[in-house]
């Protein structure tokens, strides 16, 4: 039934976006008339039209974030995103430790094993001992837009962008004036979510103040989180070419970890703290471009592994700790010697790490610690990305990156990649990128099998695009197919020189795939929007769908708004290895505002309508239909 149910929407989409084709009529439109709006950041470090980018960026903007009424970035990044998934367990929060969701991967290659990096602001955002990225912090109220860029980011951003990159663009006001924002909504399981902004923008100040707070029961026992966020963002132009901005954001949450259905945990909590605080100053001139930027994150987490009555196991003696830190500085600056022409210099300085310990409440060693790791790295690089056209239909795009660490060595990270600008407003590219990341120093120095002699691992990426706009810049499409071959993956095996297990880089990665997106504004009332990806790995992993398939609509019109998407799951490995679990399931999410008066409106969202049951964790089945429902002011 799920394959004919894949095949049938399948069917109806093609001949949708068939249809329109078939309905354009204008076979006079060039390059010269293909106009577009939207620049990126992600892929080079300066503002760049994405269309001479040879590697592709997916954007989010805030329309579609705040139209997804979802307290947390990343469901509406697996909606939007081809190839990018994210694990669940419940209603709300992610937490940490054993049994946590929030897995982010894209390609297959996940953020949990340090293969994928969240930046905020260009700035990477993960725990400094276990190296992956921390879900509950990436909250909506953070973000003016995401950037998604598909494929290894290592040149610009070094190690953990291995298999690319998601970066959180914060918001700023753009005109002068001040707006203050109040989101509030109850629904299932005594889910609350608030959220208060208030941005301000005079003369050349402005600044962001926001903060939040949510929490749930969870629809299972002892399942309840509840979480704390604030961030506030200050800027200041100090000339027409010379800015400065200085921005914070804290998260803390309270997470209960209640097991697997079929052995219940006891006494599951968590306690996390993560910050994260920068100061930029920046510069833009008509030729020349550039910042220095200087950021620290630090997270401190408190973890009752819990114990399993069922098991005849009786409650944990020792409690785990960690306090972890990052701190960098990057440098880059962006020229134009000539028509066509950018080049890209840059340099990176990061020092990353931790101590981890037990402390014991009970038992014989009561009142005892005991030290796992205190250990710091330092990575220190240079890079070089270059651009140059040739007249209005080729871009070449190469980059070289060294970076060293101070205890794995000295990695050469190159790139390169061509895009062609056709007639009637097609791009075609073509890209070679290799993606690395140095092993993490939980696989180095933490609990057996550590192994403090790895090496970095590495991929290659092979990529052709192609995309379209039609209609006058109404209806766009893209597809993309890829090839990513990786060797020196870290994986756990036997000891070759003795007992037991040991951290060995002996993994390879063979994936191939195919990315389908499309959006068309039909009216003023009306748009659409899909995408699809399939992903062949020769050696599965959990959390990384065969195929992936999500079609949306909006329609708005006058006080109302209304948004629905129908995201089908296929080919998800929940477990792997010699007993594989496997997943199908279809998600029906409608939500909907209506504008009471200029400064009020009224929404609800419903999320699983359909009642699926499923897990994307083996052992955590997903909630049912839930209900959210609420107001938010603006004045």
């Amino acid at each position: 039934m799920n394959k004919k149910f894949f095949l049938f929407v399948w069917i109806v989409v093609a001949s949708s976006f068939g249809n329109v084709a078939l309905a354009q009529t204008d076979t006079t439109e060039t390059m010269k008339n293909y106009d577009i709006n939207e620049v990126v950041v992600t892929g080079t470090r300066n503002e760049s039209d994405p269309r001479h980018l040879s590697q592709t960026v997916s954007v989010v903007d805030r329309s579609v974030i705040e139209r997804s009424l979802q307290p947390s970035l990343l469901p509406v990044l697996s909606e939007q995103v081809p190839g990018l998934f994210v694990t669940e367990r419940g209603v709300m929060g992610y937490g940490v430790s054993g049994g946590a969701a929030g897995g982010i991967s894209l390609r297959g290659l996940s953020g949990g094993n340090a293969r994928l990096m969240v930046l905020i602001d260009g700035h990477p955002q993960y725990a400094g001992i276990f190296g992956h990225p921390i879900s509950d912090a990436y909250q909506s109220l953070l973000a003016e837009r995401v950037e998604v860029l598909r494929g290894p980011a290592s040149v610009l951003y070094g190690s953990n962008a291995m298999g690319g990159v998601v970066n959180i663009v914060t918001r700023k006001m753009r005109g002068d004036g001040v707006r203050t924002d109040l989101h509030a909504g109850y629904g299932s399981y005594n889910t609350l979510e608030t959220e208060l902004t208030n941005r301000v923008r005079k003369g050349r100040f402005n600044s962001v103040l926001s903060g939040s707070y949510n929490r749930t029961d969870g629809h299972r026992a002892d399942m309840c989180f509840e979480q704390y966020g604030g961030y506030a963002k200050l800027g200041y132009d100090l000339t027409d070419h010379w800015n400065a901005y200085a921005d914070v954001n804290v998260t803390h949450f309270n997470a209960s970890y209640p097991g697997p259905v079929s052995a219940p945990l006891v006494d599951g909590d968590q306690r996390i703290t993560r910050g994260v605080a920068s100061f930029s100053l920046g510069n833009d001139y008509e030729k020349t471009s550039g910042a220095v930027s200087f950021f620290y994150n630090w997270g401190d987490h408190w973890i009752n592994d819990g114990y399993t009555p069922s098991a005849g196991e009786i409650s944990q003696d020792g409690r785990f700790n960690s306090y972890d830190d990052m701190m960098g500085v990057s440098l880059y600056q962006s020229t134009r010697f000539f028509a066509g022409n950018r080049l890209t210099l840059g340099f990176d300085w990061f020092r990353y790490g931790g101590k981890a310990w037990t402390d014991y409440v009970s038992g014989e060693d009561a009142g005892t610690r005991d030290d796992l790791v205190d250990e710091h790295e330092d990575e220190v690089a240079g890079y070089v990305d270059f651009r140059q056209s040739f007249g209005d239909w080729l871009t070449l795009n190469a980059g070289l990156r060294v970076d060293h660490h101070s205890r794995v060595g000295t990695e050469w990270v190159p790139q390169a990649g061509l895009a062609f600008h056709l007639p009637r407003a097609i791009e075609l590219k073509a890209s070679a990128a290799k993606g690395f990341r140095y092993p993490i120093l939980r696989e180095m120095y933490m609990f057996p099998p550590q192994n403090p002699d790895l090496k970095p691992e590495s991929m290659w990426n092979y990529e052709i695009a192609l995309s379209q706009t039609l209609l006058g810049g109404r209806l766009n499409y893209g597809v993309n197919v890829f090839y990513i071959d990786g060797k020196n993956l870290i994986v756990t095996l036997p000891n070759p020189n003795g007992t037991g297990m040991l951290n060995q880089n002996s993994g390879e990665i063979d994936n191939a795939g195919v990315e389908v997106q499309a959006a068309w504004r039909v009216n003023q009332d009306w748009s659409v929007d899909g995408n699809y990806s399939f992903l062949h790995m020769e050696n599965p992993v959990p959390a990384a769908p065969e195929h992936k398939f999500y079609a949306g609509a909006n329609f708005t019109k006058g006080r109302w708004s209304v948004t629905t998407g129908l995201q089908y799951i296929a080919g998800l490995y929940t477990a792997v290895g010699d007993n594989p679990r496997q997943e199908d399931f279809a998600l029906w999410n409608l939500r909907g505002t209506f504008r009471a008066c200029k400064w009020l409106n009224v929404w609800a969202r419903g999320e699983n309508l359909l009642a699926q049951k499923y897990e994307i964790n083996a052992g955590y089945p997903m909630p049912r239909a839930t209900f959210m429902g609420g107001i938010h002011i603006n004045i």
